[in-house]
């Protein structure tokens, strides 16, 4: 069908009179939105559905979740027969999301399911844990995490918590499908909608806190400098309230970042990964000499940290690094404890540093990798209960969850655990930076850098799906300087051993569109077209050994030099 044809087909009576004059006019004018807005369906990625607001197949509005919407009720009903169907939803600011969350809630109550539906925006991991706590089948949320304006997303979760993953995932997707638009039933029942609020922030906030700090005397805890931004996310309902009810004092706020806004007028980004989302928040930590930087994304589930250097100066940390600190922080503290039996896990993924696996090596515990997102850190939780306990899980995209009563990545836990690490370390004279350089020097030094090549619209999908294939057909040789000694490929579930030209399959992980090259001196490049955004990404991971603070420093430099020299050797 082309393009075209699909677009005629919205303007029937089962679209309203805005959507169909809409298309009329693209028609009539030869507009290009109609190709952009056609020319394929919006897919669920590794963040769920995401695209920009608007109208037609590839945009989100009202009729492409009302689909999703009415193909999750569909499949609900095939899974819980006879039973009461509990959803909960929530929204982040995001233009839209609340007039979106009503909405889906109206399709699950005409289709005689129960809604627990948030009055206000909240976080993603609330939603997370709500999902668990109130013993609900699923769970949505409104979010585009940290993308531009213009854009809002669909996630969904299963009944423990934790996003939709095979097989759940490709069954909803079938059914979503299979829906037509004339089927979408969009008068809902408000008599099955239960609304939810501040009670349950208390009850998600004291989870956090039990689960995510370890010093019962709280060292340091009344003297520690906490400079703390929402940029203008959800997270201002939730992340000052926890380090009051922690016992943390000193929190400076920004307080022009604390008023909620889909339009985030303050930055260019909603994006903690950029430093330029805090740069607020650090000048506001030079003024009140703050110890500590914390920022979230618009949904609250990721979260960005700056501490100061060796020089004194806020630096923002990198995911990789942030999550080197909380990793090892956790598995220190449970070893003196006597926690670890040998029987427990923490999560990672194949884009994220292999620091981690040093680190679980070090503690006697297991490492599990997963592909690209948080979901699959879910999975694992889900797929060894009762045999193993999870610890904690990151991923370099600045998420991290400590323990598992939330299923997904979580600021709020995160910031608390960041918090009492950076007072632990004040009340023993040192900072949180050197702490992670401590860590460096016993089990070697990593240091990444991420590099993104966007190709907007339908001739940059096809771009980057060429870009795949020639980096698949034709792998480079040799790496900044070191030859390549492996290929990964998870699209074929291969490694190729590049010194024997032996190949194994890998098992364990499902099949996905991403390579990784090793090189002999140990440098990870890893290529992934993005789930969620018109970009292709590259994970670049070096390393190398260190003694001294000083051989940190000098270390740094040859490093990020080396991650410049990987740029240009694949010409990015």
């Amino acid at each position: 069908m082309t393009t075209l044809e699909k677009a005629k087909l919205w303007l029937t009576d089962t679209f309203d009179e805005e959507t169909k004059n809409t298309i009329q006019n693209w028609i009539d004018t030869n507009s290009d939105e109609l190709e952009d807005s056609f020319y394929r369906e919006l897919e669920f990625g590794t963040g769920g559905m995401r695209g920009v607001m608007g109208v037609g197949t590839n945009r989100l509005n009202k009729y492409t979740l009302g689909q999703a919407t009415q193909g999750l009720a569909n499949y609900l009903h095939t899974q819980f027969p006879g039973e009461e169907i509990k959803v909960a939803i929530a929204y982040d600011v995001r233009n839209n999301s609340k007039e979106f969350g009503k909405m889906c809630a109206d399709v699950l109550t005409a289709n005689g399911i129960k809604v627990l539906l948030f009055k206000e925006h909240r976080p993603t991991p609330e939603l997370s844990f709500t999902v668990r706590d109130k013993k609900c089948n699923a769970g949505i949320v409104l979010t585009a995490s940290h993308n531009p304006p213009e854009y809002n997303g669909y996630k969904v979760y299963w009944n423990d918590g934790a996003q939709i993953v095979p097989p759940n995932d490709d069954a909803i997707i079938k059914e979503v499908y299979a829906v037509k638009f004339e089927e979408i039933k969009f008068s809902g029942n408000d008599d099955l909608i239960e609304w939810i609020g501040e009670e349950q922030d208390d009850v998600y906030i004291d989870a956090c806190i039990e689960n995510s700090l370890y010093q019962k005397d709280k060292t340091g805890y009344d003297n520690l400098n906490i400079v703390f931004t929402s940029i203008h996310g959800t997270t201002y309902t939730t992340v000052p309230k926890a380090l009051r009810k922690a016992g943390f004092q000193k929190i400076d706020l920004v307080r022009e970042q604390m008023i909620p806004s889909g339009n985030f007028p303050t930055v260019d980004s909603p994006n903690p990964e950029e430093p330029a989302a805090l740069e607020m928040a650090m000048d506001l930590a030079r003024i009140t000499n703050g110890d500590i930087v914390i920022g979230t994304d618009p949904d609250g589930d990721r979260l960005g940290i700056a501490v100061r250097n060796l020089e004194g100066e806020i630096q923002l940390l990198n995911g990789n690094q942030c999550n080197t600190i909380l990793t090892y922080y956790i598995l220190d503290q449970w070893k003196k404890a006597g926690k670890i039996t040998g029987k427990e896990f923490i999560g990672s993924t194949i884009v994220t540093s292999d620091v981690f696996i040093d680190i679980a090596k070090k503690f006697g515990v297991d490492c599990k990798i997963g592909l690209t997102g948080f979901k699959w850190i879910g999975k694992m939780i889900r797929d060894f209960e009762g045999q193993e306990k999870f610890v904690c899980g990151g991923e370099e995209s600045f998420g991290f969850m400590t323990g598992d009563f939330v299923r997904d990545k979580d600021s709020c836990g995160s910031i608390l655990l960041a918090c009492e690490i950076a007072a632990w370390c004040k009340a023993n004279g040192k900072t949180m930076y050197q702490y992670m350089i401590d860590i460096y020097k016993e089990i070697g030094m990593y240091y990444e850098g991420l590099i993104n090549v966007v190709r907007k619209g339908r001739s940059g999908a096809e771009e980057i799906k060429q870009m795949m294939t020639d980096f698949r057909e034709n792998p480079p040789k040799e790496i900044a300087g070191s030859k390549v000694v492996e290929v990964r490929d998870y699209q074929e579930q291969t490694s190729l051993n590049i010194l024997d030209s032996k190949k194994s399959v890998m098992d364990g992980i499902p099949k996905s569109n991403v390579l990784i090259y090793y090189t002999e001196d140990g440098t990870k490049v890893c290529v992934r077209p993005s789930g969620t955004e018109p970009k292709i990404k590259f994970y670049v991971s070096v390393k190398d050994s260190i003694v001294s603070e000083q051989d940190f420093k000098e270390k740094l430099v040859l490093l990020d030099q080396k991650i410049s020299q990987v740029k240009a050797d694949l010409n990015l």
